[in-house]
């Protein structure tokens, strides 16, 4: 990777070699990453992501749902945005059976691996809400 002719994988390998001198990187772990940004009011999220402004147009919920759709749809890979997304959504007003269909509606789609690391990921987060 260290192509001195390609001036990208010159600074990729820069990149990581900055990186391994960072000792604290091998302890990251990005879910605790996400405390730093706490789910918003719904109003805040209607405002911003509802009909607010659109009068007559699609609801927070209905647009994070959306939005988890779509997540899903990407193979569930950003596990961050999954999580994040499960708990906007939860917070302007989508249930647990709200979530589960959204996410299994997608399987014909995004393929039951997706589908399942997706629903894994929003009921633990379903989890803990409930828990705390």
């Amino acid at each position: 990777m260290s192509d001195p002719t390609n001036p990208f994988a010159a600074m990729m390998a820069q990149m990581q070699e900055m990186a391994k001198t960072f000792p604290a990187m091998e302890a990251f772990d990005i879910r605790k990453f996400e405390g730093m940004f706490p789910t918003m009011p719904k109003d805040v999220m209607e405002a911003m992501f509802g009909n607010a402004f659109n009068e007559g147009g699609l609801d927070a919920r209905t647009r994070l749902l959306l939005t988890l759709a779509g997540l899903v749809m990407q193979g569930a890979q950003n596990e961050t945005a999954v999580r994040q997304t499960v708990r906007h959504a939860v917070e302007a007003g989508a249930t647990d059976q709200h979530i589960s269909e959204t996410i299994a509606m997608m399987s014909m789609f995004a393929g039951i691996p997706a589908t399942t690391k997706a629903m894994e990921l929003a009921q633990a987060v379903l989890k803990e809400d409930k828990e705390t």
